[in-house]
Formats: structure tokens, C-alpha cells, sequence
């Protein structure tokens, strides 16, 4: 029987005057901790910006769609197969099978969003055909398909499905548990929203006109981010080989590293990288440390980098020695933490990621 594995995630990185994630009105997103105002930036946000990353670091079929119009994916494909069926023929029988599995992500205007696996869409791509061609009772062939529809959305699932998971309101059997958790980033010290008075110059207006053809004002902030994942990989065995299974793990590592949300980033050109990963494997619990900053970084002369690295270090030393098991293995990238952990680059933090998902994944067998 093999333990619980889990791969926990922090990084500090700073972000030069910038609007990553706006709310509702177009501010900046922050929320308050430790009595104090901190730049955040949501989960959701760089979710969607590591899933961008995956199609660079994954192939087509490792990957999905979350989607409304599952429809005309599958319809298109239909087309594409048998040249004789006309695209309005073709979203007929999807709406048909979708309906069927109980997914509302049909043609129609009551359609929701829905994660779906590109392998997953080739397989309902020719039940679709298959459905449309049987010629028995409407009764007994929907009592036939159903169960095929259903297993056809359950198996093979991609990589951006496993790691985040799926929801399907409509029919619960086809929901996936997430393998990976992402904190919601925040400031490791006090920020205030600053904004950005700007015009705009009619290049045809006379010369003689001193107006501006535009004005405006962007809100922004600038701060020292602490952001934390973790991935259960107990979650991820059952659904992917081990070739896949360390390959995933590795491509979720690197996009959380390195992908960036693009809120704004034509206005600030804001993509840094972090200024230090740390990186555990544990096989008790995933531990978020963000305990280190509830009482605010101050900056001194040296900025917030280094007062945060040092205020991170002495929390989780705490942390280990009071409540938790040191981690199984750890590794440090951007510092050196000595014993703490083993300092590497980020290219050889991926291959040890990368064999330790290896080991993990023959025990047992």
C-alpha cells in the first residue's frame, strides 16, 4: 500500500507596478490579513494562466477544454469525418448524446461551461455517429448509450481535469476531484492602491490644438507576493501511468513557476519570475505557510525580498519543529538554506521533482 504523497509549492515573487487580477470596478484585487491591506491575487487567476502555460509544455490530446460550446467541437469533428452530414445535422446529434449523458453544453442558450478532455471529445465524436445510425426503439437505445456516453466523459481525462478538477451540476457521476490546491497570492506586507493618471494623443488632431483626444486613469499596485499550491498525488495514480504521472507533476511545477496572469500586461509589462521556490514533499498533510507574513513585512533599506525569504524560513523552521514532520525532501531555488533544503536551479528542481514522483510511483508494486 503505498503512503500519501504530497508535493506543496511556495514561492516569493515580486511584481513591479502592475494590475495582474481586477475586481468588479477594474481595481486591483486585495483582501485584508493580519490587520493589514494586501495585494492578492485569486486563485482562479493563475489557474488560468498556468492551463495557457499547459499547451506549450503538454501535447493536444493531454489536454482539455472548458467550455461552452462543446457542441460545435464535436460537430465540427463529425463533419470533418463523414463529409456527408451538414454541420446543422451534426450539432442535431450532439445535442442528442449530450442531453443523453446529462451535460447541458449543447447549441442551445442554457448551455454551461464544461471541462472536457480533447480524447474525451474524439470518443463522443463517434458515439454521436454511432447513436445517430442505430436503429432500434428510442427507449432501449438510450438505455444502451447512456452508460457508453457516460464512461466516455469519465475515462481518459486530461491533465488540466485531474490537477483542477471538474463539476458537473447536472450529472455528479462525471464530477473530478481536484489533485491540486492553489492559494489565492497575497502581499507578504501592507500595500495601497496607487493609479496611473494617463492621456492620449489624436496624432491627426491640428497643431494648434493642445487637447488630449483621450484621458484616463488605471489603478495599480506593486508587491512581494507569497503564492502556494500543492498537488496530491494519491489523487493523480489512479488515473495516469507512471510516465504520465511524473511528466504531469513536472508541467504543473513549471507552470506554477513560471506563468504569469495577463491582467494589464500590455500597460505594465509586469512578467517576472519568482525570487525564491521552495519546494516539499511531504507524507503527512500539504502545509500553506502563509502564516510567516500575518504580521506585515516591513521593507527597511533593503526592500521586501529579503525580510520576506528570512520571515518565510524562520516560520516554517517553527512550523517543523512544533506541529509538523520535516518534509521528506525539499529544495530551494533562489537561495541558500543549507540543511534546510538542497539548493538547485530551476531546471534541476523539475528532474528532481520529476524522480521523486518516479520512486514514488513503482512502491507497492
Amino acid at each position: 500500500m503505498r503512503k500519501n504523497l504530497y508535493v506543496d509549492f511556495h514561492v516569493i515573487q515580486t511584481v513591479p507596478p502592475s494590475c495582474v487580477n481586477r475586481d468588479d470596478t477594474g481595481s486591483p484585487k486585495t483582501a485584508m490579513y493580519g490587520g493589514a491591506m494586501r495585494a492578492r491575487v485569486s486563485s482562479q487567476a493563475w489557474k488560468r494562466a498556468m492551463r495557457r502555460m499547459f499547451k506549450d509544455l503538454f501535447s493536444s490530446d493531454q489536454i482539455g477544454y472548458r467550455t461552452k460550446k462543446i457542441s460545435e467541437l464535436i460537430s465540427g469533428k463529425i463533419c470533418d469525418n463523414n463529409p456527408g452530414i451538414t454541420i446543422e445535422n451534426a450539432k442535431k446529434m450532439v445535442d442528442v448524446i449530450l442531453e443523453l449523458a446529462g451535460v447541458k453544453a449543447g447549441s442551445d442558450k442554457k448551455s454551461t461551461l464544461f471541462f472536457v478532455s480533447s480524447r474525451q471529445i474524439e470518443s463522443l465524436t463517434g458515439l454521436a455517429v454511432e447513436y445517430d445510425r442505430e436503429e432500434v426503439a428510442k427507449k432501449e437505445k438510450e438505455k444502451l448509450f447512456k452508460p457508453r456516453l457516460e464512461n466516455a466523459l469519465k475515462e481518459n481525462p486530461s491533465v488540466d481535469i485531474l490537477m483542477f478538477g471538474r463539476m458537473a451540476a447536472s450529472n455528479p457521476t462525471l464530477n473530478y476531484d481536484a489533485a491540486a490546491q492553489v492559494a489565492h497570492s497575497i502581499s507578504t506586507h501592507a500595500i495601497s492602491n496607487e493609479y496611473d493618471y494617463f492621456t492620449a494623443v489624436d496624432d491627426c488632431s491640428p497643431e494648434d490644438n493642445a487637447g488630449a483626444g483621450h484621458l484616463g486613469t488605471v489603478e495599480f499596485n506593486s508587491s512581494t507576493l507569497y503564492r502556494y499550491a500543492t498537488v496530491n498525488i494519491g489523487e493523480l495514480i489512479s488515473n495516469l501511468n507512471p510516465e504520465e504521472l511524473k511528466m504531469a507533476v513536472k508541467g504543473f511545477a513549471e507552470a506554477f513557476v513560471r506563468s504569469m496572469p495577463t491582467g494589464k500586461q500590455n500597460t505594465f509589462a509586469n512578467r517576472t519570475l519568482p525570487d525564491m521556490v521552495y519546494v516539499a514533499i511531504r507524507d503527512d498533510q500539504p502545509i500553506n505557510l502563509a502564516g510567516a507574513f500575518e504580521r506585515p513585512v516591513s521593507s527597511g533599506l533593503r526592500g521586501y525580498v529579503e525580510e520576506s525569504k528570512k520571515a518565510f524560513i524562520k516560520y516554517a523552521t517553527t512550523v517543523y519543529e512544533d506541529y509538523a514532520m520535516c518534509p521528506k525532501k525539499a529544495w530551494v531555488v533562489g537561495m541558500d538554506l543549507g540543511s534546510f533544503a538542497e539548493k538547485v536551479n530551476l531546471i534541476e528542481l523539475l528532474e528532481k521533482i520529476e524522480q521523486e514522483i518516479g520512486l514514488y510511483s513503482t512502491e507497492g508494486k
